[in-house]
Order: structure tokens, then C-alpha cells, then sequence
């Protein structure tokens, strides 16, 4: 993989007949076209532009509802580069021109020239039922691959459902599982999202969504990572067979005969994996086959069974969850949240961010069928900066500057410096798993986003590569933050920080994701130093692929749901702010630690880094549903671990709900916390409740914390409230 090179631009020259679309590779290598479209309002007239192609005759224009629209009309011909559609179809986004001459044709739309070549936009209004699935079918072998390299490819691609109507829907019709050929359904590979454009998800309405395991012949899909599903509603059968990094939000799930897939053998695993703001209409969904899963805010139909899992299942704010047991941790509420903001087309045709309001002791969904819940509605073209790949540090921080909030559309974002959200209220949203990365060839020798302590703040949806050593990837606060931001938190939400996988060189990050300021809350991260990846593994990846922190919690009152944090070199969740909480959390260790000498803590006094470390120093923390499960593999057969999980021996520091195992390799974790609750050599290890309790307090000690320069001195940073 070059990684000094940005991507190929995918340029989607889709070969449309008059009557019916094709389904082409979208990466095949064309002609990059400079084309414009310019709509006046004022005349109700469309103007578009392009660079000569083709070899002699007239340009052919036709015009289509959609880009994959069942009909396209004639509308004219030229000899000139330009052309006036004085009668286009009411809604701007609603004229796709298809330009030929002889055996080429370009394609050009507003939608395209907002959001660039890697967003997919389906209209039902002049589609076929099942156009949109046979296009991601046509797609998954180039992009969203479904096999092992699909892991670390460089494409990124958002899939956008515009709302049906007159009763329509985008289901072609089908039978049996998601998963079997008969049932058509939509299969959502490796970096993809997908999003209702409506403001319910009853407004899109899907027939069955897929997740394909790609590992040991379909049954594995603990490496099924990296996509997203919002704000639709899934009519027949929802088989989201995942790990880390899926989100699934905002859904209606109509019915579902499985929720875990069974293709492959029986013999089934996943390392999920986040659901939240749902609701299951008809069947109670199995996670059998996961080992942990985080649930919050979902409603379900009656009953109290088991909905199976191995290890840890967490849910919170939901109606009719599981009954309680070793297994199972039921929150009545969710204490204090905001739903991630979502696109989504107005009344009046327009392009639209919507932005919930926070809410405090929620049970159950945001939404309901008749009502999209409280949110602050923004125009997208007026109040938002929509990148495209290829923008660097530069332009998005001049657009924040300028008071715009940032709309990342999919693709891969190089910087030199820091994205720096210094102003009240601002908003990053990430589309599709866009990816802002440091790459090997800049001087970023800070990090990729710093959020600067403000009311309000939102960062969704981002995936933070490392192709170079830096302090940390993102940054919430400087080291001396104090504001108090109990009316207007900061928002952190399906947020991945990767350090390792994929670069050719030696890196050092010293913590993913440092949180300075008080009040912020987060809402499902996965902090991974990959275990695995496009680069050679074994004994080297310890020494190229540095990472000693996870997470670094300094701020007072922090709240956090659905924390993954794995494989960091020394403690992995670090807290040292007063009364934090943490409702979810999952870990492996290090694979790869070489020797026990090289991996001890507390002055060498103890085996190993505990998973999840509240600093001796703090008298109030709560935790509650807290998984580590030891895999030590790529070590001199010596490598155990002293404790899990470690705290203070202090009344208002309470832990619940912990629980360790051994998946592979020949070490152990000794303990489940402070030495006692036994060690994973003999089987599953659980303690119910740490507070005050006879385990051996650790030792004191001093943390060494990242470098306090947050950003370079040569960008300035205006203090704007």
C-alpha cells in the first residue's frame, strides 16, 4: 500500500440505458471530468458544465429523478460545453444529467457536487425496489470487501436511503435469514454506512441487512469491524453480525429471526459490539455467540428471557431487558446523553443536520413513530463545511474558524497539524468511517483532533489513524481545563482510534484519547491497538507499534457507554478525575508482550498493567459491567498478568460486575481485581462488587502523563465562547 499517495478519486460512470441502470465497478480507472451544476432559484432553471470527452457529434443530455432512475428523458443536445435545463423537476436533488457523446457519458448532479464521488444516494420515488441491493451487491467486491483484506482497505463509502412514499419501501422481497441468497439482502461490508434520510427511521423502510463473518469460514466475526447503520427501519430479518467499531442506531427492527448469523458451522463468536436509540418490534433478538455486547435505550417486546451472550452483556435505559444474572447488568437508566446527529432531508427539500437535545434519566428510545424527538434543526449548505477527500487540517480549521461545523464525507483526511474545534457548540460528523490520519511524511508530531474546553462540543463518527508518533489522536482539553460544563456537555460519540495495522513505520502514540475536561460524556469507543494487521506481525510489532495508554481520564464527572479499549502497552483506561462512571467496558491485553521483565508495573513490583486503573488518589468512581480476558500469544510463554482490573480500597470507589477468562495462549490474569477473585488458569473469574473491599490496594505511584502541547504554536487559537 502507497500510504504517501492520497486515494484514487472513485469516479462512478454508471453505463445507464434510457430505461434501466447497470451495475458497473465503481473503481474502474475514467476520465476525471471538471463539471458544474448551478441551480437558480430565482428562474427555476439548471445550468451544468463540463470538459470536452468523446470523439465527434453533439453532447446527448438526458435527465433522471435519481442516479439510478428506471427512466431517463431526453432533454436536449449541444455542440457547446454548457447546457440550460429550463424546466428541471421541482426538487433540486431531483435531476441527475447524463451527458453522451458517442460511447461515453458522464454523470452530473448537485448531490454529487456537495458530497463528492464515495456517497451512494437512492430515491424509491424513481427506483426500483431492488436497485439500491443490487448495487451494493455490484459494489461489495470492490469496495467493503468481505474477506480478510478487507480490513485494510482504503475505501470508504456512505450508502444514504431517501424517505419512501405512498407506502413504498426498498425491500425487494425475500425469504429466510439475511444471510441465506433468498432473502436478498442489503450486505454491509468492511468502512460502509447506512442512513435514512428521513426524520424517523419509519420513514426509509429496508427489507433484511446483512453482516457477512469473514474468518473460519464464515462462523468467526471477531474481525468484522468498522461500519454503521442509522436511522432506518429493517422489515424482515436485521443479522448484524459484528465486533468492535458497529454502530447500529435509530432503528426500527420489524422482525428479526436472528440477530447473530449462522452461516458458517455452528460454532459461531463475535467480540461485539453497540446497539442504542432501537426498537424491536416483534421478536427479541439472541445474541448467542457474542461474548459482550452493549445495549442501551432500546426497547424490546415483553418478556424478561435470556438473549443470550458469554461474558458481559450491558443494558441500560431499556424496556423489557433480560432479568438480571452473573451475565446480564441491567441500568434502569441512562443517566445523562444526546443521540448522535444524523443527515436527513427537510419538508422543503433541503439538506438538513439534525442535532438532538441532551436528556437526563432516559429510559427507553429518543423517537417514537410520531415524533423524531427534541433537536436543534440545521441547514447543511448554510451552517456546515462538507469536505471532501483531500482536505487537509487547513481548510477544515479555516471552516471552523468561520463558524461552520464540519460534515466529513467518507475517504481518508492526511494532516499536518491538529483539526482544532475551539469554538462553542462546534460540531465534527464523520460519514461513511471517514478516517483522519497522521501521516508519515508531516511534521504532526501532536495529534489529529483537539477539542479545546467548550460548551457543547460534538465529535462523531471518526476513525483516528497513525502513520507517525504523536502525543495522543484526540485531545479533549489541555491539562489545565476547568470549565464547568454541567448545562451543555461535550459529546464523543462512535468514535475508533487505531494505532498500528497498517503503517510501515516505527510509532509511538502515548495515549489514544486523553479527556482533560469535566462533564464530557462518550458514547461508544473503541481504542485499539491492532493486534493484527497489513503488516508483518510476531516479535517486531511490539517495538513498531507503541501505544502505552488507551485512555487518559483527568477531567471531573465523566460518564462513559460502551468502552473498548485493547491491546495498549501499559494501563489501558487510566482515571484520574473524581466521580467517573463507566457503564460497559471490554479489553484484551497486549498479545505480544516478549517477557515478563519487559512488562511490569509499579516499579517492577507487579505482573503485568491492570486493564482499568482508578488512580489511588480518587474517593469517588463507579463502574459497572467490566470484561478483560487474557490472550497472551506472541510471548516467551512467560507473560502473566497480577490483576485485571485495580482501585483504591476507598468507600465511594465501587466496581461491579467484572468478570476475566483466557481465549488463548499459555498466560494468565491472576486476579480479578487488587488479588482476589482467582485466576483465569482455573476457568471464568467474577467478582460481583468492589467497594472498600480486602483485596491489597496497589501501590502508590506517579503517572507519567503526554506532553501538555496540545496543538502547534504557529496556528493561532482565538478563544471563541
Amino acid at each position: 500500500m502507497n500510504l504517501k499517495a492520497l486515494y484514487l478519486s472513485l469516479i462512478l460512470f454508471l453505463g445507464l440505458g434510457m430505461f434501466s441502470p447497470s451495475y458497473s465497478n465503481p473503481h474502474q480507472k475514467q476520465k476525471t471530468q471538471n463539471s458544474e451544476i448551478i441551480f437558480n432559484k430565482k428562474s427555476n432553471s439548471i445550468t451544468i458544465t463540463w470538459t470536452e470527452f468523446g470523439e465527434s457529434g453533439n453532447y446527448v443530455i438526458s435527465r433522471g429523478g435519481s442516479r439510478l432512475a428506471t427512466e431517463f428523458i431526453s432533454v436536449g443536445s449541444t455542440s457547446k460545453l454548457t447546457f440550460i435545463d429550463r424546466k428541471p423537476n421541482k426538487n433540486k436533488y431531483e435531476n441527475y444529467y447524463k451527458i453522451s457523446r458517442g460511447k461515453q457519458s458522464i454523470m452530473i448532479s448537485l448531490e454529487n457536487q456537495i458530497f463528492g464521488e464515495h456517497v451512494f444516494f437512492y430515491d424509491r420515488k424513481y427506483e426500483k425496489a431492488i436497485t439500491a441491493q443490487k448495487e451494493l451487491k455490484a459494489h461489495f467486491p470492490y469496495i467493503g470487501l468481505g474477506g480478510a483484506n478487507g480490513e485494510w482497505t482504503t475505501k470508504r463509502q456512505a450508502y444514504y436511503f431517501k424517505p419512501n412514499i405512498d407506502g413504498q419501501s426498498y425491500d425487494p422481497g425475500g425469504s429466510g435469514s439475511a444471510s441465506s441468497d433468498s432473502a436478498n439482502s442489503i450486505e454491509l461490508g468492511f468502512y460502509s454506512h447506512i442512513g435514512g434520510l428521513g426524520l424517523l427511521p419509519t420513514d426509509v423502510k429496508l427489507g433484511s441487512l446483512f453482516t457477512r463473518p469473514h474468518l473460519s469460514g464464515g462462523a468467526n466475526a471477531t474481525c468484522t469491524f468498522w461500519r454503521s447503520v442509522e436511522n432506518v427501519t429493517i422489515q424482515r430479518d436485521f443479522a448484524w453480525t459484528v465486533s468492535q467499531s458497529t454502530s447500529a442506531r435509530r432503528l426500527q427492527i420489524e422482525s428479526t429471526s436472528k440477530f447473530i448469523s449462522d452461516i458458517g458451522d455452528t460454532n459461531f463468536w463475535g467480540s461485539g459490539g453497540f446497539i442504542a436509540d432501537s426498537h424491536f418490534k416483534t421478536t427479541r433478538p439472541h445474541w448467542a455467540g457474542q461474548q459482550q455486547w452493549y445495549t442501551r435505550n432500546t426497547i424490546f417486546p415483553e418478556g424478561s428471557g435470556t438473549m443470550g451472550g458469554s461474558y458481559n452483556m450491558v443494558w441500560q435505559g431499556c424496556i423489557n431487558p433480560p432479568a438480571t444474572d452473573q451475565i446480564n447488568s441491567i441500568i434502569k437508566t441512562t443517566p445523562v446523553i444526546r443521540e448522535k446527529p444524523f443527515l436527513f432531508i427537510d419538508k422543503d427539500g433541503e439538506y438538513k443536520v439534525f442535532v438532538p437535545d441532551w436528556q437526563h434519566d432516559r429510559k427507553g428510545t429518543s423517537w417514537n413513530e410520531n415524533n423524531p424527538g427534541k433537536a436543534e434543526i440545521q441547514d447543511l449548505l448554510s451552517q456546515w463545511y462538507v469536505t471532501k477527500e483531500g482536505d487537509t487540517e487547513k481548510e477544515i480549521n479555516e471552516a471552523l474558524k468561520d463558524g461552520k461545523n464540519i460534515f466529513f464525507t467518507p475517504g481518508h483526511y492526511a494532516l499536518n497539524a491538529p483539526i482544532q474545534v475551539n469554538r462553542k457548540d462546534a460540531i465534527l460528523l464523520g460519514a461513511g468511517i471517514a478516517s483522519v490520519t497522521l501521516e508519515p511524511t508531516s511534521n504532526n508530531s501532536w495529534g489529529c483532533i483537539f477539542v479545546d474546553d467548550k460548551d457543547g462540543i460534538i465529535v462523531a463518527g471518526l476513525l483516528m489513524d497513525s502513520f507517525n508518533s504523536t502525543t495522543y489522536q484526540i485531545r479533549v482539553g489541555n491539562q489545565v481545563s476547568d470549565r464547568n460544563h454541567t448545562e451543555d456537555p461535550i459529546l464523543l460519540t462512535d468514535i475508533t482510534c487505531r494505532v498500528g495495522g497498517v503503517q510501515p513505520n516505527d510509532i509511538q502514540i502515548h495515549s489514544s484519547m486523553e479527556i482533560n475536561s469535566s462533564q464530557v460524556v462518550g458514547d461508544h469507543f473503541w481504542l485499539w491497538r491492532a493486534d493484527h494487521g497489513s503488516q508483518p506481525g510476531g516479535k517486531h510489532r511490539w517495538t513498531r507499534d507503541r501505544s502505552k495508554n488507551g485512555l487518559i481520564v483527568s477531567g471531573d464527572d465523566v460518564t462513559l457507554y460502551g468502552l473498548f479499549a485493547e491491546h495498549h502497552q501499559e494501563y489501558e483506561v487510566l482515571w484520574l478525575g473524581e466521580r467517573g462512571r463507566t457503564y460497559f467496558f471490554q479489553n484484551e491485553p497486549p498479545y505480544d508482550a516478549p517477557n515478563q521483565a519487559s512488562w511490569s508495573s509499579q516499579n517492577g513490583k507487579v505482573k503485568g498493567y491492570a486493564a482499568y486503573k482508578v488512580a489511588n488518589s480518587l474517593q469517588e468512581h463507579h463502574s459497572i459491567g467490566m470484561g478483560s480476558y487474557a490472550v497472551f500469544t506472541g510471548t516467551d510463554g512467560n507473560v502473566n498478568k497480577d490483576n485485571a482490573f485495580e482501585a483504591p480500597n476507598t468507600p465511594q470507589v465501587i466496581l461491579e460486575k467484572m468478570v476475566t477468562t483466557r481465549f488463548a495462549g499459555p498466560g494468565n490474569t491472576l486476579s480479578v481485581i487488587n488479588g482476589i477473585g482467582g485466576s483465569t488458569a482455573d476457568g471464568v473469574k467474577r467478582v460481583a462488587i468492589y467497594q472498600n473491599a480486602e483485596g491489597r490496594q496497589p501501590n502508590d505511584e506517579k503517572f507519567e502523563l503526554p506532553n501538555a502541547e496540545s496543538y502547534p504554536k504557529y496556528i493561532e487559537m482565538k478563544d471563541k465562547l
